[in-house]
Protein backbone atom coordinates (compact mmCIF):
# COMPACT_ATOMS: atom_id res chain seq x y z
CA UNK A 1 0.00 0.00 0.00
CA UNK A 2 1.46 2.97 -1.23
CA UNK A 3 1.71 6.49 1.02
CA UNK A 4 -1.65 8.12 -1.07
CA UNK A 5 -3.07 4.97 0.09
CA UNK A 6 -2.60 4.77 3.61
CA UNK A 7 -3.14 8.70 3.95
CA UNK A 8 -6.56 8.73 2.15
CA UNK A 9 -8.01 5.27 1.70
CA UNK A 10 -11.74 5.08 1.32
CA UNK A 11 -13.89 4.89 4.09
CA UNK A 12 -17.08 3.56 3.78
CA UNK A 13 -19.45 3.61 6.70
CA UNK A 14 -22.35 1.30 5.10
CA UNK A 15 -23.65 -0.32 1.98
CA UNK A 16 -26.59 2.24 2.55
CA UNK A 17 -24.77 5.17 1.68
CA UNK A 18 -24.70 4.37 -1.88
CA UNK A 19 -28.34 3.65 -2.30
CA UNK A 20 -29.90 5.74 -4.59
CA UNK A 21 -31.17 8.27 -1.92
CA UNK A 22 -27.68 9.63 -1.42
CA UNK A 23 -26.04 12.74 -2.59
CA UNK A 24 -23.01 12.03 -4.63
CA UNK A 25 -20.56 15.17 -4.27
CA UNK A 26 -17.39 15.69 -6.08
CA UNK A 27 -15.14 17.56 -3.86
CA UNK A 28 -12.01 19.54 -3.40
CA UNK A 29 -10.13 22.38 -3.18
CA UNK A 30 -10.54 25.11 -6.03
CA UNK A 31 -8.89 23.92 -9.04
CA UNK A 32 -8.48 20.76 -7.66
CA UNK A 33 -9.82 18.86 -10.55
CA UNK A 34 -13.19 18.65 -9.28
CA UNK A 35 -14.63 19.45 -12.87
CA UNK A 36 -13.06 16.38 -14.23
CA UNK A 37 -14.21 14.47 -12.05
CA UNK A 38 -17.82 15.82 -12.86
CA UNK A 39 -16.70 14.70 -16.45
CA UNK A 40 -15.93 11.43 -15.57
CA UNK A 41 -19.42 10.46 -13.38
CA UNK A 42 -21.71 12.88 -16.30
CA UNK A 43 -19.54 10.09 -18.72
CA UNK A 44 -20.52 6.78 -16.79
CA UNK A 45 -24.09 7.62 -17.16
CA UNK A 46 -24.99 9.77 -13.53
CA UNK A 47 -26.95 12.87 -13.78
CA UNK A 48 -25.36 15.62 -12.77
CA UNK A 49 -27.26 18.56 -10.74
CA UNK A 50 -26.29 21.55 -12.38
CA UNK A 51 -27.42 25.02 -13.46
CA UNK A 52 -25.29 26.37 -16.20
CA UNK A 53 -24.71 29.94 -14.87
CA UNK A 54 -20.86 29.94 -14.84
CA UNK A 55 -20.46 29.15 -18.18
CA UNK A 56 -17.19 27.38 -19.84
CA UNK A 57 -14.33 29.28 -20.46
CA UNK A 58 -10.38 29.15 -21.11
CA UNK A 59 -9.76 28.05 -17.46
CA UNK A 60 -12.39 25.59 -17.75
CA UNK A 61 -12.85 24.89 -21.33
CA UNK A 62 -15.35 21.78 -20.73
CA UNK A 63 -17.71 23.67 -17.82
CA UNK A 64 -17.60 24.04 -14.40
CA UNK A 65 -20.33 21.64 -13.69
CA UNK A 66 -21.75 24.18 -10.80
CA UNK A 67 -24.89 24.61 -9.21
CA UNK A 68 -25.15 28.17 -7.98
CA UNK A 69 -27.06 27.29 -4.64
CA UNK A 70 -24.85 25.39 -3.30
CA UNK A 71 -22.35 28.81 -2.63
CA UNK A 72 -25.48 29.70 -0.02
CA UNK A 73 -25.19 26.40 1.73
CA UNK A 74 -23.35 28.28 4.51
CA UNK A 75 -26.30 30.71 4.56
CA UNK A 76 -28.11 27.58 5.60
CA UNK A 77 -29.96 26.84 2.15
CA UNK A 78 -30.16 23.36 1.75
CA UNK A 79 -33.39 23.42 0.62
CA UNK A 80 -32.15 22.01 -2.74
CA UNK A 81 -30.56 18.53 -1.71
CA UNK A 82 -33.93 16.27 -1.89
CA UNK A 83 -33.30 17.21 -5.61
CA UNK A 84 -29.47 16.28 -5.43
CA UNK A 85 -30.74 12.50 -3.92
CA UNK A 86 -29.10 10.21 -6.73
CA UNK A 87 -27.56 12.96 -8.79
CA UNK A 88 -23.83 14.10 -8.38
CA UNK A 89 -23.43 17.53 -7.69
CA UNK A 90 -19.72 19.63 -7.04
CA UNK A 91 -19.26 20.74 -3.26
CA UNK A 92 -15.91 22.74 -2.65
CA UNK A 93 -14.31 21.01 0.46
CA UNK A 94 -14.73 24.66 2.09
CA UNK A 95 -18.53 24.00 2.27
CA UNK A 96 -18.75 20.44 3.10
CA UNK A 97 -19.45 20.93 6.68
CA UNK A 98 -22.47 22.74 6.18
CA UNK A 99 -23.98 19.65 4.78
CA UNK A 100 -27.35 18.67 7.00
CA UNK A 101 -26.77 15.56 8.77
CA UNK A 102 -30.52 14.32 7.52
CA UNK A 103 -29.44 12.86 4.23
CA UNK A 104 -26.43 10.54 3.22
CA UNK A 105 -23.76 11.23 1.01
CA UNK A 106 -20.78 9.59 -0.68
CA UNK A 107 -17.75 11.85 -1.15
CA UNK A 108 -15.69 11.50 -4.86
CA UNK A 109 -12.51 14.05 -2.93
CA UNK A 110 -9.45 14.69 -5.27
CA UNK A 111 -6.27 15.52 -4.01
CA UNK A 112 -4.07 17.76 -5.80
CA UNK A 113 -0.16 19.21 -5.37
CA UNK A 114 -0.55 22.14 -3.62
CA UNK A 115 1.76 23.77 -5.86
CA UNK A 116 -0.33 23.12 -8.76
CA UNK A 117 -3.41 24.25 -7.20
CA UNK A 118 -1.83 27.65 -6.30
CA UNK A 119 -0.61 28.27 -10.09
CA UNK A 120 -4.16 26.86 -11.46
CA UNK A 121 -5.53 29.66 -9.33
CA UNK A 122 -2.95 32.21 -10.08
CA UNK A 123 -3.31 31.65 -13.93
CA UNK A 124 -7.37 31.85 -13.43
CA UNK A 125 -7.06 35.21 -11.76
CA UNK A 126 -4.18 36.60 -14.02
CA UNK A 127 -6.26 35.25 -16.65
CA UNK A 128 -9.56 37.42 -15.29
CA UNK A 129 -7.33 40.56 -14.77
CA UNK A 130 -7.19 40.54 -10.85
CA UNK A 131 -3.79 41.82 -9.61
CA UNK A 132 -2.21 38.76 -7.42
CA UNK A 133 1.02 40.05 -6.64
CA UNK A 134 0.11 40.82 -3.25
CA UNK A 135 -1.15 37.37 -2.47
CA UNK A 136 1.13 35.73 0.28
CA UNK A 137 1.71 32.12 -1.25
CA UNK A 138 3.51 31.02 2.26
CA UNK A 139 0.52 31.79 4.22
CA UNK A 140 -2.33 30.29 1.40
CA UNK A 141 -0.21 27.17 1.55
CA UNK A 142 -0.55 26.14 5.27
CA UNK A 143 -3.94 27.71 5.34
CA UNK A 144 -5.02 25.03 3.05
CA UNK A 145 -2.77 22.11 4.38
CA UNK A 146 -4.74 23.41 7.79
CA UNK A 147 -8.06 23.06 5.73
CA UNK A 148 -7.30 19.60 4.47
CA UNK A 149 -6.34 18.15 7.72
CA UNK A 150 -9.29 19.41 9.10
CA UNK A 151 -11.83 18.57 6.18
CA UNK A 152 -10.23 14.71 6.44
CA UNK A 153 -10.79 14.20 9.59
CA UNK A 154 -14.54 15.62 8.94
CA UNK A 155 -15.01 13.14 6.63
CA UNK A 156 -14.00 10.16 7.98
CA UNK A 157 -15.77 10.61 11.34
CA UNK A 158 -19.40 11.13 9.70
CA UNK A 159 -21.72 8.57 10.03
CA UNK A 160 -23.97 9.55 7.16
CA UNK A 161 -20.55 9.94 4.85
CA UNK A 162 -18.52 7.61 2.96
CA UNK A 163 -15.71 9.11 1.28
CA UNK A 164 -13.14 8.31 -1.34
CA UNK A 165 -9.82 9.99 -1.76
CA UNK A 166 -8.57 10.53 -5.05
CA UNK A 167 -5.34 11.53 -6.26
CA UNK A 168 -5.31 14.16 -9.38
CA UNK A 169 -1.80 13.48 -10.62
CA UNK A 170 -2.65 9.69 -11.04
CA UNK A 171 -5.86 10.02 -12.06
CA UNK A 172 -4.26 12.33 -15.34
CA UNK A 173 -1.23 9.98 -15.30
CA UNK A 174 -2.84 6.31 -14.99
CA UNK A 175 -6.36 6.83 -15.17
CA UNK A 176 -7.01 3.34 -16.12
CA UNK A 177 -5.61 1.83 -13.00
CA UNK A 178 -7.31 4.98 -10.47
CA UNK A 179 -10.80 4.68 -12.23
CA UNK A 180 -11.98 0.42 -11.27
CA UNK A 181 -11.71 2.17 -7.78
CA UNK A 182 -13.75 5.14 -8.42
CA UNK A 183 -15.89 2.80 -10.07
CA UNK A 184 -16.70 0.49 -7.67
CA UNK A 185 -16.95 2.53 -4.56
CA UNK A 186 -19.66 4.84 -7.19
CA UNK A 187 -21.16 1.56 -8.40
CA UNK A 188 -20.29 1.92 -11.97
CA UNK A 189 -18.72 -1.40 -12.44
CA UNK A 190 -18.73 -2.39 -15.98
CA UNK A 191 -18.59 1.77 -16.86
CA UNK A 192 -14.38 1.87 -16.74
CA UNK A 193 -13.95 2.69 -20.53
CA UNK A 194 -16.04 5.46 -20.78
CA UNK A 195 -14.77 7.02 -17.28
CA UNK A 196 -10.79 6.21 -18.68
CA UNK A 197 -12.20 7.90 -21.60
CA UNK A 198 -13.89 11.00 -20.19
CA UNK A 199 -10.08 11.90 -18.73
CA UNK A 200 -8.15 14.89 -20.82
CA UNK A 201 -4.69 14.68 -19.76
CA UNK A 202 -3.79 18.04 -22.31
CA UNK A 203 -6.24 19.55 -19.59
CA UNK A 204 -3.00 19.28 -17.04
CA UNK A 205 -1.54 22.67 -17.58
CA UNK A 206 -0.49 23.65 -13.98
CA UNK A 207 2.45 20.61 -13.81
CA UNK A 208 4.68 20.31 -10.68
CA UNK A 209 6.99 16.99 -11.47
CA UNK A 210 8.61 17.63 -8.78
CA UNK A 211 6.95 18.50 -5.66
CA UNK A 212 6.99 17.89 -1.93
CA UNK A 213 3.43 18.01 -1.66
CA UNK A 214 1.49 16.05 -0.01
CA UNK A 215 -0.49 14.00 -3.13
Amino acid sequence: MGLFDRLFGTRESSPSATAPEAVTIVSGLPRSGTSMMMRIMEAAGLPILQDQVRAADGDNPKGYYEFERVKRLRDGDTTWLPEAEGKVVKVISALLEFLPQSHRYRVAFIIRDLDEVMASQRRMLENRGEDVSATDEAEMRALYESHLAQIRNWLTSQPNVDVHFVSHREMLKNPAGVVPGLAAFLGLEGKEDVMVQAVDPTLYRQRVEASTSAP
